[in-house]
């Protein structure tokens, strides 16, 4: 039997064909394993959210559920029984008990006032610190940042004294200055990382233009960094109107109280405590500042982005 030439050349291209065929197919993975993987990968991370919302949910949960349980219910059932009915009984006795409406104004007060007072300063200073240039602005970033460092706790018993012998105890300054003490250095720290991404060109031209250091810090700076103050403000915010320890260290009137130190009027004599009140005021709190939170979070997370990249 004879073989043409013809017929040779046309058996190689067929066997080279068939042997990449038959490689790409080894070397080619399953396609129900790949499936298989890939579903168990979703898998899990649907199970990981949610276990991190029932974590994040449940405890909303079980405070909403207390706050309409009698007192009774507390001492006869478990924890984590629902109650019989929707009572609202229990938000009014905290609404007047605790004080809501007058301690709301006292922390909003002091809030808004420390807060407003800790941005301006602190972009002031972080402008002074990482924009400018003159000697010496490392080590005084340095000292500033050190703050951070001190416990709060430490320096009560001297400001105390102090606030005393000036005659501001039992008012609302003592509070707003401790506060503002305390979340400066946060406040310089963060600040100085935002007005680092900004471009030195900008403040460059700015002053090509005949703009002095204010006009280059209100019209070029603080427009870029609007989402970085927004952020540290809110921050602030909740360091503020979520303290308890500076409220009641330096004021001893109720009619100066916070929402903090008005929770504690749930406390009776021999250490009784009216849960069902305390759980319904502690539900007002959480609540509206947890509406408060959702209602801006893009902003957040407009702010803690913007500062991550150099633009």
């Amino acid at each position: 039997m004879t073989i043409t030439p013809t017929e040779v050349v046309r058996s190689v291209p067929l066997a080279g064909r068939d042997r990449s065929r038959a490689s790409s197919r080894q070397g080619r993975p399953a396609r129900p394993k790949a499936r298989a993987a890939q579903l168990s990968r979703q898998t899990l991370t649907k199970a990981l959210i949610a276990l991190i919302l029932i974590v994040e949910i449940y405890p909303l949960v079980w405070l909403l559920t207390n706050s309409f349980k009698t007192q009774n219910a507390f001492f006869t059932k478990p924890l984590w029984s629902l109650p019989k009915s929707l009572d609202f009984q229990n938000f009014s006795t905290a609404w007047s008990t605790a004080h809501l409406p007058t301690d709301a104004i006292n922390s909003i007060t002091v809030t808004l006032t420390s807060v407003v007072v800790i941005i301006l300063l602190g972009s002031g200073a972080a402008f002074a610190l990482e924009v400018l240039i003159w000697k010496g602005r490392g080590s005084i970033l340095l000292f500033l940042v050190g703050g951070l460092m001190v416990p709060a706790q430490l320096v009560l018993l001297p400001l105390f004294e102090i606030y005393y012998k000036l005659g501001l105890n039992d008012t609302l300054f003592p509070m707003i200055i401790t506060y503002i003490g305390e979340g400066l250095p946060l406040t310089v720290f963060l600040m100085a990382t935002y007005f680092r991404s900004v471009p030195r060109e900008l403040f460059e031209a700015c002053t090509l233009d005949g703009g002095g250091i204010f006009r280059c810090f209100f019209s070029v700076g603080l427009p870029i960094v609007r989402n970085g103050m927004f952020t540290v403000g809110m921050l602030m915010f909740f360091s503020v109107f979520n303290d308890l320890l500076v409220a009641l260290t330096f004021n001893t009137k109720p009619s100066l109280s916070t929402i903090q130190v008005g929770l504690l009027n749930f406390n009776g004599q021999y250490g009784t405590v009216s849960y069902g009140p305390l759980f319904a005021a502690i539900s007002i709190v959480i609540f509206a500042l947890l509406f408060l939170y959702l209602f801006i979070n893009k902003q957040i997370m407009k702010g803690i982005t913007s500062g991550a990249v150099k633009g």
